[in-house]
């Protein structure tokens, strides 16, 4: 069985749905300390002017708070400042926003407590739009895991009754696969390549990569995860459209 391991990042973008779509399960990594200035909080969303991060505040809290005990800050008025810059700035002319819209607003209708769960939310959110199916598991609900770093992930393989584990290319400069073969779990690696497809909101302005994945189901529907799956494997004669950015230590 391929397992993929990853920390909840909210509005997360296509190298994590790439990893997830390929796995037999993904188990989210809620459990490890959270990274001020990481990708578990906020994304990008492209508009015609270039790229607009939204960010999910959250209390600010210990400086080993766990990301599972992160709370949001919901003094600000964040989910309508993130809907409006979605529905006016971006994607309110996309092709599929009518279809998504529903969905969308009540996921920004929806009060969220802990940074987790809205990340998590999001996750699935894009998740059912593109159809993949993936069993998805948090960390905490397998059990307590005591090793650190590699340890930590090989365990967690081992529990959930891995026999690889698919890690994003970033992970190749800190996996030890010695502790990895003492489990009896494979390393598998990704290497995302990046789909090109339309994006109107941006004109004639050029294709945005690495945005939110939401920018793709927008933009080319529950049909884009066909044109994710065209991306792994690099046509004859023809360049790599893209390769992932680095994430945190979730391989």
């Amino acid at each position: 069985m391929r397992v993929a391991i990853h920390q909840p990042h909210y509005l997360p973008w296509l190298g994590l749905i790439d990893k997830i779509d390929r796995s037999d399960l993904i188990v989210v990594l809620d459990h490890v300390q959270y990274e001020r200035h990481g990708w578990q909080n906020r994304n990008y969303l492209a508009s015609k002017s270039g790229p607009v991060l939204l960010t999910v505040p959250v209390i600010r809290g210990r400086s080993l708070d766990r990301i599972s005990d992160k709370k949001i800050d919901n003094s600000s008025a964040w989910r309508e400042k993130h809907l409006r810059t979605l529905t006016e700035h971006c994607y309110g002319k996309a092709p599929f926003w009518p279809e998504f819209r529903g969905r969308i607003r009540r996921f920004y209708a929806t009060e969220w407590d802990r940074l987790a769960d809205v990340a998590l939310a999001s996750t699935r959110l894009v998740l059912d739009g593109f159809g993949i199916a993936t069993p998805i598991v948090r960390a905490g609900e397998l059990g307590e895991f005591p090793g650190r770093k590699s340890e930590l992930l090989a365990q967690i393989c081992a529990k959930a009754g891995a026999t690889s584990l698919l890690c994003g290319d970033g992970a190749r400069h800190y996996i030890d696969r010695q502790v990895f073969r003492r489990y009896g779990v494979g390393l598998e690696w990704q290497d995302f390549r990046h789909p090109r497809y339309p994006q109107p909101a941006r004109g004639n302005a050029g294709f945005l990569p690495r945005m939110a994945a939401l920018d793709l189901l927008l933009n080319a529907g529950p049909g884009g995860v066909r044109l994710l799956r065209e991306a792994r494997t690099p046509r004859p004669g023809g360049p790599a459209t893209g390769t992932g950015r680095g994430t945190a230590p979730s391989g």
